[in-house]
């Protein structure tokens, strides 16, 4: 080999050294000012889990406090996770439904909306999105913030073929996982969104196996620090019992390797941003972003940010977890002290005079039923002290401190306590369980933005990689299976609405009792006071039925055959009118395709194409005249 094929390779090593250099060192510092965060994470995890006897020690990491007695009480009477489990449980509630607005009012823009909406639904359903977002709610809640990434992985996807040496050829298929705060660093934690970043940096551990699998290379296996949950016996409970707790306690593995992933925005150094990948201390790629998902086509980040509540000035959001932890030990102690003081009441405290009765004999057994206690000739007989019965301060502190963890949790339990039975009217029931939607709406908010953010996202990754036709398919509105093509010739607009269904409120029972009242305010009938098929489908399906006996719209399956008849009256094939069609809607259906852009410029090319639409639909109109 010649001396000049040796030296431009060992630049390169030399630079990708510095590359990996660099990026490490930025890695460290922003985990270094991330770390204030990460014990609060911690914290929250530990008292999720029952964990509560730890707090945050002068290393700033999270430490376990020690009984300071041993007949202290330190039993655990978890509430934040059942406060947990209501606020997932109503948060996961919330359904959403996107509509996709076209670019213009030309039929052809309209057709390419509808298509788009059709991909966002067969795209749900296959890459199970509402388990994702479920679990992005889970981290959210605990830690106050969780991401979503959604990239394209070109391993993915339908068999296209086969490669020279037998590799199967993939088509491609767009990527969403759920990121947890733990994985991710910005280059600022003052940053309130991810469009104030310049740059963020996404570490997480992988097997050496995985990274060969990935990028194609063997790395050095590292011993990186992580996370996992121990069940162990700790100085818990009360006196003469040993309790159990779950624990996010620190561990190690030895087969991994750190990935991380350094992107940073387009700027005036990279004007189409720049994307940095390290596997073992490795650059496995170095170039421009990508992926074309931000707005108006520009190369953008691919992470999405959800938090429960939002705190000014601060790029990591807040958990309910973080305001219950003061009241959780509060009441802690107060039931501790509690049963301190019913143990004291039930078992006594012997008043005993020095040298008068063997101590070690009454310590080991006390005073059981039948026992003979032998004390000194002459000696003050051993007796009880006088104590007092329990305080009501007791029951009154532990009332407002359970009151106080549904105030500060954001969740109202009035309605399945003592409040039931009282006689509170329909407006009064009404305000009380829109509170509860008042103080959810603002994650509710972040959960619908992630929502339209992600669906766009979609839509303009399928823009940029559908270049040939891909099929997909989706459940239709009455129960079949529909097939449809697409590329991304198809996709003309990425503005995506959402229409949030929030059940956190309403019931099924309320839906229904809705529903029968606009029926009977004829609401939902035609002019003529009837039901059409359409109606009569939805309301059914509102009703949690489904679609009645798979039964197919007849309307529907007459548009889409005048549509599937607009296509092929294009490539100028000759359609003759069937006796079974719906003649009106096939004229309307016909004269709107006429009037869009597609039909103009068709007509361009071929003069004849006018001509033929003109004459199919006199044949409908002349059987509408015969009828």
């Amino acid at each position: 080999m010649k001396k000049e094929d040796i030296k431009p390779k060992s630049e390169k090593s030399k630079l990708n050294q510095k590359i990996v250099e660099e990026v490490l060192k930025d890695f460290h510092k922003r985990a270094e000012e991330r770390r204030s965060f990460d014990t609060i994470w911690q914290l929250n995890m530990n008292y999720l889990m029952g964990n509560q006897h730890c707090d945050v020690g002068f290393g700033g990491s999270v430490e376990e406090t020690e009984r300071q007695f041993f007949w202290q009480e330190r039993e655990v009477f978890n509430h934040i996770a059942p406060i947990f489990d209501i606020r997932f449980a109503k948060l996961s509630k919330v359904k959403q439904q996107v509509n996709v607005i076209p670019a213009t009012n030309d039929e052809r823009d309209k057709q390419t909306a509808k298509i788009s909406k059709k991909i966002l639904n067969s795209v749900e359903g296959k890459l199970g999105i509402p388990a994702k977002v479920n679990q992005a709610i889970k981290w959210s809640e605990v830690c106050g913030t969780s991401f979503y990434k959604v990239n394209w992985n070109p391993n993915a996807g339908q068999l296209v073929g086969l490669d020279e040496d037998g590799t199967e050829i993939r088509g491609g298929e767009i990527e969403i996982s759920v990121c947890s705060p733990f994985e991710i660093y910005p280059d600022s934690c003052t940053c309130e969104t991810i469009e104030d970043c310049q740059s963020i940096i996404h570490a997480r551990s992988y097997t050496t196996e995985q990274i060969k699998d990935m990028y194609g290379i063997d790395v050095e296996p590292e011993k990186i620090s992580t996370f996992s949950l121990d069940n162990v016996s700790s100085a818990m409970a009360g006196l003469g019992f040993n309790g159990r707790a779950t624990k996010l306690i620190s561990s190690s593995r030895e087969d991994s390797a750190l990935v991380i992933e350094k992107y940073i925005r387009p700027n005036k150094d990279y004007p189409d941003g720049r994307l940095i990948i390290i596997a073992g201390r490795r650059v496995v790629y170095d170039d421009v972003l990508p992926y074309f998902c931000g707005e108006d086509g520009r190369r953008d980040l691919p992470f999405v940010k959800q938090v429960s509540i939002e705190q000014p000035a601060c790029f990591w959001g807040a958990s309910v977890i973080e305001r219950i932890i003061p009241v959780q030990r509060a009441y802690n102690a107060v039931k501790n002290r509690k049963h301190e003081f019913i143990n004291r009441l039930s078992l006594g405290v012997l008043s005993v005079e020095d040298g008068s009765v063997d101590l070690d004999n009454l310590e080991d057994e006390g005073l059981c039923p039948g026992k003979v206690l032998v004390y000194r000739q002459g000696a003050t007989q051993p007796k009880f002290l006088e104590t007092q019965t329990l305080p009501n301060d007791f029951t009154e502190e532990e009332k407002r401190l359970d009151e106080e963890f549904y105030k500060i949790g954001g969740i109202n339990e009035t309605l399945g306590t003592e409040y039931i039975s009282s006689n509170l009217s329909g407006v009064t029931l009404e305000l009380l369980i829109g509170q509860d939607e008042i103080r959810l709406n603002s994650t509710i908010e972040s959960i619908k933005s992630c929502y339209k953010e992600i669906s766009k996202r979609i839509l303009r990754l399928y823009k940029q990689y559908a270049l040939f036709p891909r099929i997909a398919r989706i459940a239709g509105d009455n129960g079949q299976i529909e097939l449809f093509y697409f590329n991304s010739n198809d996709i003309s607009s990425d503005d995506v609405e959402i229409e949030t269904q929030n059940d956190v409120t309403q019931s099924l029972a309320q839906r229904r009792e809705m529903i029968f009242t606009l029926l009977n305010a004829g609401v939902l009938s035609d002019e003529n006071g009837k039901l059409s098929n359409r109606m009569k489908y939805k309301i059914l399906d509102m009703l949690g039925m489904g679609i009645w006996e798979n039964a197919q719209d007849l309307n529907e399956l007459h548009i889409k055959k005048a549509d599937n008849e607009n296509l092929k009256l294009l490539k100028s094939e000759k359609i003759e009118v069937s006796e079974i069609d719906d003649h009106t809607l096939h004229v309307n259906e016909h004269i709107a395709f006429m009037l869009g852009n597609d039909f103009e410029k068709a007509k361009e090319k071929n003069a004849n194409i006018e001509e033929e639409f003109l004459r199919h639909v006199r044949e409908h109109k002349k059987l509408i005249k015969e009828d």
